[in-house]
């Protein structure tokens, strides 16, 4: 009975602290959304620039992902993850301070003070640093997957593995509720006074300023001009913190406290040649060759094109196609993570255990079916209308997208089982965040070039795809284990 106790005590332990550990990884990359208006304002970089970032940014850290995932399920997951948090702030650090760094290299050149310049090579000292942010963001969930599937049966993984995933919403939504709400309003220096400083950034966002509402605008960039640096420097000051607190806290498995491995379980560290081969072998049958893992690794691909739609373009995609302020837009944004993720996440977890069998791949197909319809929704309400009533099914869409996305993971593991976990979300996460070649520059150069009707008939599209693909599995099982897995005991 008190064994019992302490497992239970410790299981909930790790899903508490690799929520934190994981919603910091957040902090220090969905902060960059929230400087994006602004970096267009004073440096001139436009919309397809941003793309890139984001597309080069997701593609790496799919790469990352897979790459990390091997290494993971091989080691000690508390030591990738810690380490790859502290990397992760000291290039927010760097990025901050990139505008610096752009002026020093123009001036190694001969070319000291020419604005021209510094915005050209900035572009590319952002990029690269944002590439090496995308590779390190890989040590994030990799090492949360191997650890929870240690820590939680089978039966039980998609119901406490959705808690965990808040971690992904509530991460992205403090990244908001920072950079958008306390950042972009209120930091910065006021050169709104500065003729100079107002004619760059009218200039730089193409704007008449003949029009009452584009003065404002301008105005307004102005008065918090640098605001962007402080989206960076002040999340990296919360992981440094927090990745020397997830070194101390987190728990690889059971018996690193004492306790029995969890029912038809082993702790997955490999550290002789015999053992390599034999999990290579294992690896290539429930992974490699398993066809659920790839049809998943699809329909990951579809559901990220939206849910970053969403996420990455949220801003700008509220200010320009709804006519939102951009406090009404992040408050959008920060409902669609924190109420509509978060609760989806949880009903759909709950539904997947309880209603569905444990056949996370049905429910999938439900939630992308709902998703389809907050997206016609919601891009069929006028610019005119309440953003009140836009509220709704954008908060819907969250509520429906953060189902697939934590369960196509679950999903996937479920079917690799705990020995194989991190590859296989390796895997999803490649496709995943190859998505960004559609959300991000793709996403960008339809929204410049066709407009944001364009845009969300894009979104639309993905979204049906990625029902279609998962109704392929209908008839799979639920998990890859076998019964003698599930009541073997330690």
């Amino acid at each position: 009975m008190q064994t019992t106790k302490s497992l239970k005590y410790w299981q909930w332990r790790t899903i508490v602290v690799t929520m934190i550990g994981y919603a910091m990884f957040y902090l220090v990359r969905k902060n960059f959304s929230f400087s994006m208006p602004g970096l267009g304002a004073e440096f001139g970089i436009t919309k397809t620039q941003l793309g890139i970032f984001l597309t080069l940014h997701g593609v790496i850290y799919g790469l990352s992902r897979y790459v990390v995932g091997i290494i993971t399920d091989r080691n000690s997951a508390k030591k990738v993850m810690s380490l790859g948090l502290m990397l992760c702030a000291i290039v927010n650090i760097l990025f901050g301070t990139s505008d610096v760094m752009a002026g020093w290299i123009v001036g190694l050149a001969g070319k000291a003070g020419d604005a021209a310049a510094i915005s050209a090579v900035l572009v590319y000292v952002m990029g690269v640093l944002w590439m090496v942010n995308g590779f390190l963001q890989g040590m994030g969930v990799p090492p949360c997957t191997k650890t929870l599937t240690q820590w939680i049966h089978p039966k039980e993984l998609a119901t406490k593995m959705s808690i965990w995933n808040m971690s992904h919403s509530i991460g992205a939504g403090l990244a908001m509720a920072l950079c958008g709400w306390l950042v972009m309003p209120h930091l910065g220096v006021d050169m709104s006074i500065n003729p100079e400083t107002v004619a760059a950034i009218s200039a730089n966002l193409n704007l008449d300023m003949t029009d009452p509402a584009n003065v404002q605008k301008v105005t307004s960039f102005a008065a918090h001009f640098g605001a962007w640096r402080w989206c960076f420097l002040i999340p990296a000051g919360v992981a440094v913190i927090g990745s020397v607190w997830l070194f101390f806290t987190m728990k690889d498995s059971p018996s690193d406290v004492g306790l029995p491995e969890v029912v038809g379980k082993k702790k997955a560290i490999v550290t002789t040649p015999e053992e390599a081969a034999e999990h290579k072998a294992f690896v290539n049958k429930h992974v490699y060759r398993n066809r659920i893992i790839w049809t998943l690794a699809v329909t990951n691909f579809f559901v990220y094109v939206v849910r970053f739609a969403a996420l990455d373009w949220g801003p700008t995609l509220l200010t320009e196609s709804k006519g939102l302020s951009m406090a009404n837009a992040t408050t959008l944004c920060v409902v669609f993570e924190i109420l509509g993720g978060n609760l989806g996440m949880l009903f759909w977890g709950w539904a997947t255990d309880h209603i569905f069998k444990n056949k996370a791949h049905h429910t999938c197909v439900v939630c992308m079916v709902g998703v389809a319809i907050c997206i016609a929704a919601f891009w069929l309400i006028p610019a005119s209308a309440s953003w009140w009533l836009m509220l709704v099914p954008f908060t819907l869409l969250g509520f429906c997208i953060y189902g697939p996305q934590a369960l196509l993971g679950i999903c996937a593991a479920q079917h690799a089982t705990n020995r194989a976990s991190a590859t296989a979300n390796g895997i999803l996460g490649i496709f995943g965040y190859l998505s960004t070649i559609v959300s991000g520059v793709g996403f960008g150069f339809v929204a410049e070039h066709y407009g944001w009707n364009a845009a969300y008939i894009t979104i639309f599209v993905c979204a049906i795809i990625g029902m279609l693909t998962v109704l392929t599995i209908w008839g799979a099982k639920a998990t890859g284990y076998t019964e003698e897995d599930l009541h073997e005991k330690a």
